[in-house]
């Protein structure tokens, strides 16, 4: 035998799933196999040194082990373990045997049973990208999402019968979709995406039942055309838009002129029963005026007073023209000869139209 000295025998781990043994300093073996301490500081170290590999090895099967090694060990001892949720396949000398459910179950390998693999019972989802044409020419984008999942009962036909469940359930979608878009036109893909849906959730329902899964529900996410597509669609809807705000804004404008036109007619009308009445008082006051004066002054007659009247209004009116600081410039004659002949025509005009 060889001498080991100077060093703590300590359990290291050399690799990944092995535990070896290695010499370091700290203690001396001679050829009798005996063992002499060095000290007893080196003891203490080693002690802890050795407490501590003892937590190591502890962790080794989380840190050093995989899965199929803890596995394996099952299968050494017969037993096996299934997951919540899941199944595993039973199979004996290479035929299917039975479905082992969630928890420990004995599996004897030396009388040729073994597990074939494992299913999951958890709802699963595939997204579905598909692009297709519409009735109108247009190509879309039609994004599916499919939430299945196996059937307990049926896990055998789940696990045997398809060997890519993703790829087969995408194949009918494709098939649905690419069967029923180009029946319609692009507005109404928008508006019926639930027959759309529907349509592939009955396919895929009639054809994965035979193959041991369940379709639980379909939904078309998203319909999308071309950008140029999409913004040639806004700008119709913002031109149909301003066609409608247009024919409010003239419909508010025609109202608003009518009510105008009513009022300036209803302004105009009383206005005229305005001048009207004010038209009699004048004719009431001059009568009484003539009437009056001749009267109270012996020897005059109605068309002397009226000459007085008509030279009092010129007067007045001259007056008022003088006094407004905007009224236009107007030139009559306004000599005492002028009033004469205004006084002449007024007389004339008012004999002329009671004639008529």
């Amino acid at each position: 035998m060889g001498t080991l000295c100077g060093g703590a025998a300590l359990a290291v781990p050399r690799g990944e799933g092995e535990v070896g043994w290695r010499v370091r300093e700290g203690w001396c073996a001679g050829d009798e196999g005996t063992y002499k301490r060095k000290s007893y500081d080196n003891m203490v170290a080693a002690v802890s040194q050795i407490a501590s590999l003892q937590l190591q090895i502890r962790e080794l099967p989380v840190k050093f082990l995989d899965k199929q090694v803890v596995l394996d060990m099952g299968n050494l001892f017969c037993c096996v373990q299934v997951d919540q949720s899941t199944v595993a396949i039973k199979e004996r000398f290479g035929k299917f045997d039975e479905v082992l459910e969630p928890g420990c179950h004995c599996l004897p390998w030396f009388l040729g049973s073994q597990l074939a693999g494992h299913l999951t019972l958890r709802l699963q989802q595939l997204d579905v990208k598909c692009e297709t044409k519409t009735k109108d020419n247009v190509f879309v984008n039609v994004v599916a999402s499919i939430q299945y999942r196996a059937l307990a009962d049926k896990a055998g036909d789940a696990f045997y019968k398809l060997s890519n469940t993703r790829s087969q359930i995408q194949a009918y979608v494709f098939d649905v979709i690419r069967a029923s878009v180009p029946k319609m036109n692009l507005d109404d893909a928008f508006e019926q995406k639930n027959d759309i849906a529907k349509a592939v959730e009955d396919e895929l329902e009639k054809a994965m039942s035979a193959y041991g899964y369940e379709i639980v529900q379909t939904l078309i996410v998203d319909i999308e055309p071309d950008e140029h597509v999409k913004r040639a669609m806004n700008e119709i809807n913002a031109a149909a838009r301003m066609r409608v705000a247009a024919n409010e804004k003239a419909e508010a404008e025609k109202i608003l002129q009518i009510k105008r036109a009513e009022g300036e007619a209803e302004a105009k009308y009383l206005s005229g029963l305005g001048i009207a009445r004010q038209r009699q008082a004048i004719v009431d006051g001059l009568r009484d005026s003539v009437l009056g004066f001749s009267v109270n002054v012996p020897g005059t007659t109605a068309k002397d007073v009226m000459d007085m009247v008509l030279v009092t209004q010129y007067f007045d009116t001259m007056k008022e023209i003088g006094a407004a600081s905007k009224s236009s410039a107007v030139f009559i004659p306004h000599g005492p000869g002028a009033v004469r002949d205004v006084a002449a025509q007024i007389r004339d005009g008012l004999l002329q139209g009671s004639s008529v």
